[in-house]
């Protein structure tokens, strides 16, 4: 006696649709094709900070010639490199993409926002990273900064958790104001933090009353944590509390943004 096996009801048997992890990849991937489409970004954000060094750090041979000192100014300036991808991606990237119709019919789709986001966040941690390559290449041949490799892995992987705040800042201002004004708002951010933050100049130069407030930048908080991780230069006691406080502060920011900016598409 055979037995045999019952069709399955119409609509028992799905498909299940790509994970989380693939359209993210996926996105991330779409994300540095279209930013590779327009060589000058590339180009802008690999050679700003290699010649900021050039500029302020190699001329001085109190600097570039005191293994100490260049590490640090070389720490300084991967600090500055990431803000500035971070705020520029976030910021006027996001801006620009609300005002293409494609990225409203992404938020629409089933899997949501998501995707896009965390394929955004990919990319622009893969540009800050490739930026440090010629900073540090110039760094190594150009002046006495020097680290071991490991130390220089968890720097790299320290300068993007410091930058994480930069990045939902840069997340608020891309969901709250249009391309035009995006772009405005990046660079009165980017380079009074930088400057104020002792990422152009040493900290330890400040007047009093700048080393103060600088203190409760930021930027500064940043880049003594990752000074720290580089030479061993202890960072101020309220380094990561600071640079915690702002994430937080900016994190609620983009939130707001982001549902500001949803409610007026879509209600």
């Amino acid at each position: 006696m055979s037995t045999a096996t019952a069709p399955a009801p119409i609509g028992a048997i799905t498909r299940s649709g790509p994970s989380l992890l693939s359209l993210t990849l996926r996105h991330a991937k779409f994300s540095v094709l279209e930013t590779i489409r327009t060589p000058i970004a590339v180009v802008g954000n690999l050679l700003f900070p290699t010649l900021a060094m050039f500029f302020f750090v190699v001329p001085q041979a109190s600097v570039a010639g005191n293994p100490l000192f260049a590490t640090a100014a070389v720490g300084q300036l991967a600090m500055f490199s990431v803000m500035s991808t971070f705020l520029f991606t976030f910021g006027s990237g996001v801006a620009e993409d609300r005002a293409l119709p494609f990225e409203g019919y992404i938020r629409t789709l089933p899997a949501g926002a998501a995707p896009r986001m965390l394929g955004r966040v990919l990319a622009g941690c893969l540009y800050a990273l490739v930026s440090l390559i010629p900073l540090g290449v110039g760094g190594a041949l150009f002046t006495q900064a020097t680290a071991p490799p490991a130390t220089v892995l968890l720097a790299a992987l320290m300068v993007l958790v410091v930058g994480l705040p930069f990045l939902m800042l840069g997340l608020a201002i891309g969901y709250r104001m249009s391309s035009k004004a995006a772009i405005a708002v990046v660079q009165a951010v980017l380079f009074p933090l930088a400057f104020a933050g002792g990422l152009f100049l040493p900290a330890e130069i400040f007047p009093s009353w700048l080393n103060t407030l600088s203190q409760a930048l930021p930027s500064r908080a940043g880049r003594d944590l990752l000074i720290q991780v580089l030479t061993g230069q202890q960072a101020y006691a309220l380094a990561l509390p600071v640079l915690i406080a702002w994430g937080l502060l900016f994190t609620a920011l983009a939130v707001l943004a982001y549902r500001r900016d949803e409610g007026r598409r879509f209600n």
